[in-house]
């Protein structure tokens, strides 16, 4: 007995694929649902255009055999409703013709019609044009599917560039483009911004004496902390060490004090992991401020003077605020 390769393929095809069969006339559906259901296609059927664009909406198919001669709303129309859906354009739509001229074809082509089929039906031709376009939407699905996976990807990767790897806020990289971009908003119009310079006191020796995984705990509470108690128009970032820093869009800088002064006590007050075992007694944190444009209008200046506030902060003491 002769075996057929095309009837020995197509017993291996997935038995969910869909085929919705829109077609008006009885003995055509009986027939196509008869030719797809032996082939073990799963098949359903509408009865109009308006039904099939229902359906479709409801329960995407894997494919559509579509009848160019329906009532009210025809094949031509029913197709390029599909194709300009984001939602369905992908579902590949066999135009079925009772004519085999070319003008039918060239206004399915124009609708966007995948493939064309003309009346009567050639079973050996019906079955090898949708095989063929499934394979065609499968390749389709893996290409978006390595498209969306390398999309991710480079999301991931630029998102780590600009990302503290150990408290998830922004990196020094990012800070420098912020404040940049801080800058030129600020002189475009006119309103000011401050920066707040913050070291948490004695860190060294907590690290020295607790060891940097208990450091590491810290580093992540603290940034936590400030993180939660800014606006979201606010950008914090992890300057380097334990230095973090804090831009303030419109923010003078005796609003700024006020800012930084919440801060601290919130640090202050807050437990850490062994603070009570340490010498210097609570996690505190020193803070230094400088204003644009009030006290430079260069953004590298205005880091430098935060710096230095920061400095005269250290030297008067800890834990407290000073201004450049």
């Amino acid at each position: 007995m002769e075996i057929n390769p095309l009837n020995q393929s197509l017993k291996k095809i997935n038995r969910r694929e869909v085929i919705l069969i829109v077609d008006d006339e009885t003995s055509n559906r009986l027939l196509l649902h008869t030719y797809l259901k032996s082939a073990g296609y799963e098949v359903i059927i509408a009865k109009s255009g308006e039904e099939a664009i229902q359906m479709v909406k409801f329960d995407p198919p894997s494919a559509v055999i579509l009848d160019v001669m329906l009532p009210k709303m025809n094949g031509f129309e029913v197709c390029k409703y599909l194709k300009e859906s984001r939602e369905t354009y992908f579902i590949p739509v066999i135009l079925v013709t009772a004519l085999r001229g070319n003008d039918e074809r060239i206004k399915g082509s124009e609708v966007g019609a995948d493939d064309f089929i003309a009346k009567p039906f050639n079973r050996i031709e019906l079955l090898t044009r949708i095989k063929s376009l499934l394979r065609i939407k499968r390749l389709h699905e893996t290409l978006q599917q390595k498209v969306d996976e390398l999309e991710k990807t480079q999301k991931k990767l630029k998102q780590m560039a600009v990302t503290d790897g150990l408290t998830g806020l922004h990196n020094y990289r990012s800070f420098r483009n912020q404040l940049h971009m801080e800058c030129s908003r600020s002189d475009r119009f006119g309103l000011p911004f401050s920066l707040l310079m913050m070291d948490i006191d004695h860190f060294k020796k907590y690290n020295d004496n607790f060891g940097h995984p208990n450091g590491d705990k810290v580093l992540r509470r603290f940034a936590r902390l400030l993180y939660e108690n800014i606006r979201e128009v606010d950008f914090l970032a992890r300057y380097g060490g334990e230095e973090f820093v804090l831009i303030l869009p419109g923010t003078d800088k005796n609003s700024a004090v006020n800012v930084s002064e919440k801060l601290r006590n919130l640090v202050e007050q807050c437990p850490f992991p062994n603070e009570k075992k340490s010498y210097a007694g609570s996690i505190t944190m020193s803070v230094g401020i400088a204003s644009y444009p009030l006290d430079t209008k260069d953004e590298d200046e205005l880091v430098q003077l935060s710096d230095k506030a920061l400095y005269k902060a250290k030297k008067s003491g800890r834990n407290c605020t000073a201004i450049g």
